[in-house]
């Protein structure tokens, strides 16, 4: 009976001891975690820190610009009263001219990766508008502004069916960098356009089993092909219309079957993954996917 009892104590007192432990254990995790948490918190308090700083700094060079704004303001509206009245309007249209001239100046400089660039001629300015596409420079096209009131273009090398026209209509008058930028999409969505065409056409026309027809403005193109060049015995129709004449991925994408009154189920699958592809990856890649695919579709462009 004693011999049970001194068991009984020894295993309290072990008992007594893992409990201990377990408790020490479970305040060293909370410890750590309150550490981490407070870590945390420190580093939020430190960018918030640093981000009201920043505001700082900003506001302050603001009021330094609007300072000098004003402060430039007021000097330009001393000299004008210091103007002979009988030719005020004159040198204010020459003023006007020549700040519409430095401000498409200050334009060309400040966005020198825009593909915009461009020099001073004796009627005004002569902009340059360097298209790309997937880092590919492709065509280069001017604009030749006479600065008087109001602008005009005095010379270009847009393509017709570009609507130079309307764009000028909308923003030359009053806003010329709306009219560059404008121009400048436009140009670089017909370029990106042209250039899918012609990489089909160069590279990977085993997938084609007819010409590739396309219009003008590269905005609609037809062509039927194959997804294996040595199969004949199964083509697609497609269709790809571009509505948007400011983008280089079709807004609407037709695919069809030749040869066959019905598709099975995993030819029909493929159709609608091609409909897909073309919808949201340029015309040579989806092709080069073919190329390396084979029959297989790389499904991993659909993604």
């Amino acid at each position: 009976m004693e011999q049970a009892n001194i068991l009984r104590q020894e295993g309290d007192s072990k008992g007594g001891v893992l409990a201990h432990l377990e408790r020490l254990e479970t305040l060293e995790s909370q410890r750590n975690r309150s550490h981490k948490r407070s870590a945390k918190l420190q580093e939020a308090q430190a960018v918030e820190s640093a981000l009201l700083t920043e505001i700082h700094e900003l506001r302050r060079l603001r009021d330094k610009l609007r300072a000098e704004v004003k402060e430039q303001q007021a000097r330009i509206k001393a000299s004008s009263a210091k103007v002979d009245p009988n030719r005020t309007v004159e040198i204010s249209e020459q003023e006007v001219l020549e700040r519409r001239r430095e401000h498409v100046k200050a334009i060309l400089q400040a966005y020198p990766f825009t593909g915009l660039s461009g020099k001073r001629t004796s009627r005004g300015v002569c902009v340059c508008i360097s298209t790309a596409f997937e880092g590919n420079l492709l065509d280069s096209y001017f604009v030749d502004l006479v600065m008087q009131k109001p602008l005009r273009i005095h010379h270009h090398s847009v393509p017709v069916f570009i609507p130079l026209e309307e764009i000028a209509a909308k923003y030359l008058q009053t806003d010329i960098q709306h009219f560059l930028f404008s121009l400048s999409e436009y140009l670089n969505a017909y370029s990106g356009r042209k250039y899918q065409a012609d990489r089909l056409q160069s590279d990977f026309a085993t997938f084609l089993t007819g010409p590739l027809q396309r219009n003008s403005l590269c905005n609609l193109l037809s062509f039927i092909y194959k997804v294996d060049p040595e199969d004949q015995s199964f083509l697609f129709c497609a269709r790809l219309l571009y509505k948007d004449l400011t983008v280089t991925l079709p807004t609407d994408v037709s695919i069809t079957y030749e040869g066959m009154e019905a598709l099975s189920t995993s030819w029909e699958e493929q159709r609608a993954s091609h409909e897909t592809l073309f919808c949201t990856k340029p015309l040579h890649h989806v092709f080069a996917s073919f190329a390396r695919k084979g029959e297989k579709l790389d499904m991993s462009l659909v993604a």
